[in-house]
């Protein structure tokens, strides 16, 4: 009973279609929210091709890196091609690794892009999308980030 004289009070401050626009905008930011879509683990360890240069094809999806984990050898000239699969949501790659000679801040478009670095000390180094989804929730909290692994050479 309290039911229906809560929701006829709340029906004749607001019009069904406000409510049904409402719900709607509601479902999408729930999604945002708190949808973690981030993939699942995808480990890569890159080889040189004829040139010496380690290549790795990396597809920034919605809200994650695709691999996710990627093992490179220390003082190998290395290249990343990134390509943005996801349709409308803007994203980037950043690496702060001054110390080992890795400081990138790229953005990601559909159109194939390379990323040239040569990393000069072994270590594990976090790379993560900031972009923002809503402005205030970032992209790397939902997933997308991922770890570059810099080793010696066999």
């Amino acid at each position: 009973m309290m039911t229906l004289k809560y929701l006829s009070c709340f029906k004749k401050k607001y019009s069904l279609k406000s409510l049904k626009y409402l719900a709607i905008a509601s479902m999408i930011l729930l999604f945002f929210l708190g949808n973690n879509v981030s993939g699942q683990s995808k480990e890569f360890t890159a080889k040189k091709n004829k040139d010496g240069i380690q290549v790795i094809e990396m597809k920034a999806n919605d809200f994650f890196f695709s691999p996710n984990i990627i093992t490179v050898t220390v003082n190998v000239p290395v290249e990343i091609r990134t390509i943005r699969k996801s349709q409308f949501t803007p994203h980037n790659i950043v690496i702060k690794a001054p110390e080992a000679g890795i400081d990138i801040s790229e953005s990601i478009t559909q159109e194939p892009k390379v990323i040239k670095f040569t990393p000069t000390k072994t270590g594990k180094y976090l790379f993560y999308c900031d972009r923002k989804v809503f402005f205030f929730i970032k992209h790397s909290s939902k997933g997308m980030r991922g770890i570059l692994k810099v080793i010696e050479s066999d």
